[in-house]
């Protein structure tokens, strides 16, 4: 799922996706807003409540919040430019080996949480995980031609919308359209499902474990994106 691009991609491929890095991004979101209470991958609400902060004269948190805006265009451009220039160099696996990057980064963070009180590493901690969900966002929105957004919710809500009336004004259509259509609204249906279910499983992991839970999901990042370098490595081998 972290090596097929383009042509090469299909159906149960961005749904397996979708599936696994919405659950990465539904949990890193909501344990980050358990732990510190700010969301790290929910940028709407960031720049709303910026916009409501600077109308009131707050100016200082009005900037936090779009720090976390920033953090967050910062990590997709970082991601998009690591990816264009492994592309350009045709490094075999290259959102894979950003989906690592990604694991690594998160278990600095994790750390970082671990070893210094949040009245000391908290803020750090946000922007960090903001940067790492743009660096999510715009690695499988890219490997994926836009398909899958593992954390833009309003996108993923509205697009399940748009395919549930396709479906519903369509009724028995049958043939490659309507297929397509069905195959758009289990995708959309499915990211959503799993990064509320993500979320679930970030409170439920940091009411238990704490900043470990972060490791966790850098465990599952690595779990998946590893196995995806070996065989993509192996095949060139060969």
């Amino acid at each position: 799922m972290l090596i097929h691009v383009g042509k090469n991609r299909n159906v149960a491929i961005d749904l397996r996706l979708a599936i696994w890095l919405s659950l990465v991004a539904g949990a890193v979101n909501a344990a980050g807003f358990r732990a510190l209470g700010y969301f790290s991958a929910n940028m709407t609400g960031n720049v709303s409540t910026a916009s409501d902060m600077l109308a009131l004269g707050r100016w200082l948190s009005a900037l936090w919040f779009l720090s976390l805006l920033a953090a967050f265009v910062a990590g997709a451009a970082v991601s998009a430019l690591l990816i264009d220039a492994g592309r350009a160099r045709r490094i075999h696996g290259v959102y894979a080996l950003s989906i690592v990057a990604e694991a690594v980064l998160l278990l600095i963070l994790a750390a970082l949480d671990l070893a210094f009180p949040i009245a000391v590493g908290g803020r750090v901690m946000m922007v960090g995980l903001s940067f790492l969900m743009g660096v999510q966002n715009a690695a499988t929105t890219r490997i994926s031609d836009g398909r899958v957004r593992t954390s833009h919710v309003s996108g993923i809500a509205t697009d399940l919308g748009i395919e549930l009336a396709a479906v519903l004004r369509r009724g028995n259509a049958q043939g490659a359209r309507a297929t397509a259509m069905r195959s758009r609204l289990k995708l959309h249906a499915a990211t959503l499902a799993a990064f509320f279910g993500g979320g679930v499983a970030g409170v439920l992991g940091y009411e238990r474990i704490g900043p470990w839970v972060f490791v966790l999901v850098a465990v599952v990042l690595l779990a998946l994106a590893l196995p995806e370098l070996r065989r993509v490595h192996g095949a060139g081998a060969r």
